[in-house]
Order: C-alpha cells, then sequence, then structure tokens
C-alpha cells in the first residue's frame, strides 16, 4: 500500500501556513537586520512609479542565501520559490535575479554591510565575546571572476606606446619634409590629442590638394603630382586615424586602470593578475584576483577590505584606517608579512596600539648560526663613545655621513653610514677592510628600524605576547578555512572592487551570524543540561534567567522568545 500522491492541476490546494523553529538561523538573521536604524536602512527613493523593495527584505535574502552556499542571483530567485526558511523571510514575495543582483552591487548595500559590521562587532564588545583585546590580521587572495587569459600587462603597454611614439614622430619628419603645415612639440606629439592635431592638418591639406586637381586642366606627362600627393596624404590619415590614434587612446586608457598597478583583466578591470593560494600545477600562476584582508576576534570577523595590490606589507595601514571599531582592541596581532618599519610606526604612533608583529628576519636571528656569523652587524662590537664599530675580525668602522632613502612607495629612511677606516692596525686588517673592487666597506644603520626591532621582540617575547600571538593561527585563520573550505567562496560571483567587495562583505557576515547561532545551540545546551540535574522547577527557571541574561541572545532574539524558551523549559 501506498499514500495517496497526485500532482494534476486539478488537485484540490490547501493554503497552509509556514513557520521555523524559533533557534533557525533565519529568525537570527532576520532580527539582526531588523535592528539596523532605519536612518541606515531606508534611502531616499522615487516617489512615482512602482515601490521599491525593502533593503531589509534583501539583505536578509543575501545573507540567509549566502549560509547555505547558494550565491548565484537565479539560484536565489529559485531558494525563494522552494525553500521555507527564505519564505518566511520575504513574506513568500517573488523577487527577480535582477533585483538581487543589482542590490548586492550597489552603493547602497556598500553602506549597510558596512554598518552591519560595526553592529555586530558592539555586540561582541557588549557581551564579552571579543577576547585578550586582540584584533588578528591576515590577508588571502580570493579569485576574480574573470578570465584568466584576459591579461594586460603594464611593461607591455610601455613597451607598445614607445613604439608608437617612435612611429608618430617619423611621421611627423616625414610631413614636415613633404611641407605639411605643422608645428607640434615633442610633448604633444606622444598624446592622442597632438595625433588628432596631425590628423586635422592633413584633412586641411587634402582640400587644398582636391581644390587644386580641379583646377589642373592638362595632365602632365608621368602622371599628375597632385594625385600623387593626395594619394600619400590619404594614406598618411588612414595611418593615423585607423591605427595610431585609436592604439593611442587604448594605452592612455589602460594607463589610468593601472593607477598604480602592474596588471590588470580585461573581463574585470579591477581585479590585478597575482598568485593564488591554490596552485595545484606548482607553476605560480598568475590569475585575477583581489587581496582580502581581514580582522577577526574570537573567529569573528570585525572587520574586512579588499585590495588589488598582492602585497600584504602595503595593505596594512589603509586596512587599518578602515577599520571604525578599532578603538574596542589594544593588541595588533599579524604575520611577519606584515612586519616593516612603516607599519609599526603606524602601529605605534598613529592608532596607539600594541603590535605583536614579527618581523621578516625575525626567526632568523634567533638562531645559533645567524648570532655566529661574522658578516651580521647585529655581532659587531659597538663603542657609544666612539660612535664606532669593530666586526669580529677586527676592522674598525667609523661614522661617515647620514643618508635618506625613499622606497618606491614613497616612504623615507634615515640611515647612519659607517665607514670602514683606511688606518687598521695591520696589513691583514687593512685588506679586510676593502671590497673585492678596492673600496672601503661600509655599513649603514637605520636605528629608527632597530628601534621598533627591539620593541617587537620585547612584546612578542613577554608572557602576555606569547598568549596572545599564539592564537593568531587559531583564530584568523579559521575564517579563511570556514570561507573556502565550508562555504565554498574561492572566487567572487560579481565583477568590479566595489560589487565584489559586497559580495565578500554579505558572505563574511553571514558566516558571523552562523556561528553566533551555533554557538547560542552550545551554550543553551549547556545551559540545560545543568539545569535538568536540578528537581526544582523554580531553581531551573532562575538558573535559565540569570545564565541568559548575561549571554548575547538577549540582544539578537525579542523578549517574547526568551519568554517562551523559559516555559518551554518550566514544563519539560
Amino acid at each position: 500500500m501506498y499514500q495517496n500522491y497526485n500532482t494534476m492541476e486539478t488537485a484540490f490546494t490547501l493554503q497552509l501556513d509556514f513557520t521555523i523553529p524559533n533557534d533557525h538561523e533565519a529568525r537570527l538573521i532576520s532580527r539582526f537586520v531588523d535592528s539596523i536604524p532605519s536612518e541606515f536602512l531606508l534611502e531616499e527613493t522615487s516617489h512615482t512609479g512602482r515601490p521599491a523593495f525593502h533593503p531589509a527584505m534583501l539583505l536578509k535574502m543575501c545573507l540567509f542565501a549566502y549560509s547555505r552556499t547558494t550565491f548565484s542571483g537565479r539560484k536565489i530567485e529559485r531558494m525563494n520559490e522552494e525553500s521555507i526558511p527564505m519564505k518566511w523571510l520575504t513574506g513568500d514575495t517573488p523577487i527577480s535575479y535582477k533585483t538581487i543582483n543589482n542590490f548586492r552591487s550597489s552603493e547602497h548595500a556598500s553602506k549597510l554591510i558596512k554598518y552591519a559590521f560595526i553592529l555586530f562587532t558592539t555586540l561582541l564588545s557588549d557581551n564579552g565575546l571579543i577576547h585578550e583585546d586582540a584584533l588578528y590580521i591576515d590577508g588571502t587572495k580570493i579569485q576574480a571572476d574573470a578570465n584568466i587569459y584576459s591579461f594586460t600587462w603594464k611593461k607591455a603597454i610601455a613597451r607598445y606606446e614607445a613604439k608608437l611614439n617612435d612611429n608618430v614622430s617619423q611621421l611627423y619628419e616625414e610631413l614636415i619634409q613633404a611641407k605639411v603645415n605643422l608645428a607640434l612639440s615633442e610633448e604633444t606629439l606622444q598624446t592622442s590629442e597632438g595625433i588628432e592635431e596631425i590628423i586635422g592638418s592633413l584633412d586641411k591639406e587634402l582640400v587644398a590638394v582636391e581644390a587644386a586637381i580641379t583646377e589642373e586642366k592638362v595632365i602632365p606627362k608621368g602622371g599628375s603630382k597632385l594625385k600623387r600627393r593626395r594619394r600619400i596624404l590619404k594614406k598618411h590619415r588612414n595611418k593615423c586615424k585607423k591605427d595610431f590614434l585609436p592604439r593611442k587612446q587604448r594605452y592612455k586608457e589602460a594607463n589610468a586602470i593601472f593607477d598604480g598597478r602592474n596588471s590588470f583583466s580585461k573581463t574585470d578591470t579591477d581585479a590585478t593578475f597575482m598568485c593564488m593560494k591554490e596552485d595545484p600545477m606548482k607553476n605560480r600562476e598568475l590569475k585575477p584576483g583581489y587581496n582580502l584582508q581581514v580582522a577577526s576576534s574570537n573567529q569573528f570577523v570585525i572587520a574586512y577590505d579588499i585590495f588589488s595590490n598582492p602585497t600584504d606589507t602595503r595593505t596594512f595601514i589603509p586596512f587599518l584606517e578602515s577599520i571604525q571599531t578599532l578603538d574596542l582592541f589594544k593588541y595588533i596581532a599579524a604575520d611577519a608579512g606584515y612586519g616593516s618599519e612603516e607599519n609599526y610606526e603606524a602601529v605605534l604612533d598613529t592608532f596607539q596600539k600594541v603590535p605583536l608583529i614579527p618581523y621578516g628576519m625575525y626567526h632568523k636571528e634567533n638562531s645559533k648560526t645567524y648570532r655566529s656569523n661574522p658578516k651580521h652587524r647585529a655581532n659587531w662590537d659597538y663603542d657609544e663613545i666612539k660612535d664606532a664599530y669593530t666586526d669580529l675580525d677586527g676592522v674598525h668602522f667609523s661614522f661617515s655621513h647620514y643618508s635618506t632613502r625613499n622606497d618606491k612607495n614613497g616612504y623615507q629612511r634615515q640611515f647612519k653610514v659607517y665607514k670602514a677606516d683606511e688606518e687598521q692596525p695591520d696589513e691583514t686588517r687593512k685588506q679586510l677592510a676593502k671590497t673585492p673592487k678596492g673600496a672601503q666597506r661600509q655599513t649603514a644603520v637605520n636605528y629608527n628600524w632597530e628601534y621598533f626591532k627591539q620593541h617587537a621582540k620585547e612584546n612578542l617575547e613577554s608572557d602576555r605576547g606569547k598568549e596572545i600571538y599564539a592564537q593568531r593561527k587559531i583564530d584568523v585563520e579559521t575564517v579563511f578555512g570556514r570561507l573556502k573550505g565550508v562555504f565554498g567562496m574561492r572566487r567572487t560571483h560579481v565583477r568590479g572592487k566595489q560589487a565584489v567587495h559586497n559580495d565578500i562583505g554579505i558572505m563574511l557576515m553571514s558566516m558571523n551570524l552562523t556561528k553566533l547561532a551555533l554557538e547560542a545551540r552550545r551554550k543553551v545546551g549547556s545551559f540545560y543540561k545543568k539545569a535538568v540535574k536540578n528537581k526544582n522547577r523554580n531553581e531551573t527557571i532562575r538558573i535559565l534567567i540569570l545564565s541568559l541574561r548575561f549571554f548575547y541572545w538577549r540582544l539578537v532574539f525579542s523578549q517574547p522568545f526568551l519568554i517562551e524558551f523559559i516555559y518551554y523549559f518550566a514544563a519539560s
């Protein structure tokens, strides 16, 4: 015997109300979004035409869909038609995938996501879920939604543009010899405006030649020179109009898109070609992607940002400047990829935080091999009174001059240069004081950098520093593991920096909410196990109230749910 099953259209349809459990993630997402104030949630819209969908509903849809590893706009639309929790969030409102895609790529969604992270961080701080007052920062590469072969390289553009400039200059010389009226500087010739002026001058010259040809009554022997001149001028004009000018304009647009980068993708011009974390071929293949920077605490994402620059060292300061809840933290922990003089100076002086960031040579300098190597200046003897160094071979170095160096990012470093004395105690040391080419040896010391290195060592080797830094891998690396392994987001799903920023932000916020819901279930379960051991029902209710009062559900879930929850255990 089988149960009755009928899918015919003539079957009688029953409209049933659907609901979801009280501890479902959809309820957590709904109440969290509803806690966003209206001045941030709503924006000014047109007073005519069809009313727009409420931003809270669209944000709830995206957060819940991303928590279920559904990223396609069409699949989110289908999920709204089939999933009961999604129907509950949208009130069974049909929404097109175009509306979903437009919302998650909009500037308004960017503002909502930014405020959502501030609100969530405040929630964590008020309920004691930020541990050790430490902020853990790390980065990873996310592949862009772009063709891996749609690359444009800055060096190639520079090489092709230089060759184009030579061709334009050569054409200019030919036109001058052909007595075409032109007067352009070398700088003007290397711009698209200069090529346009050449085209304008050729058009004027062709008009004059055409007029002279019409007045020519007798064709001379050997053919008309004016017609030959017209043919040559047309050839040069077509070359400029169809080849030189379009190429020059493309190179100009490409240089504007580079904006300090070395490459970009034609499919997604904001994406830069960089080495991904996943490299199955082991050949360091470059793929278009974004550099995702994440700040976490207790495995919750506090803030994030994306950069087109693949180097973590250069993204550190802009990322810290974008974190609006930085005042809640005292320590900033990151790996050695962020350890630079500029970053140390910014953390200590600008942000006034305690850096727990090792520099690149931190572990190597602590090795026995390094400490016994005579080539390293750190192992030499220093005379503070004479301001001089003596290496392990006995070669004496005296102060010579100051030096200032600028890196490619414009940061200035001050050095004191010490030069080996020409007069040494013996001939052996005189020979050791010279380079293989015969010049006197020199060594440059950056005392500002040495101070920051010593400060970093003291922080990292302190008991408090060791305890906090030991949690770095457990904290922030877990976020990347869940992002790529559990939620399967190894590449973006939209194009453009703003759209990608929103896409990743929705994903990270949905991860926060699902983790919050999971920890809440575990916490409530442990409370229940303690409560059921007590046979006194009134005492059970008291334990639950005291436990839940200091738990963060009171800020996320409404008071009626809390009462229902207590009555449920009281009646059991």
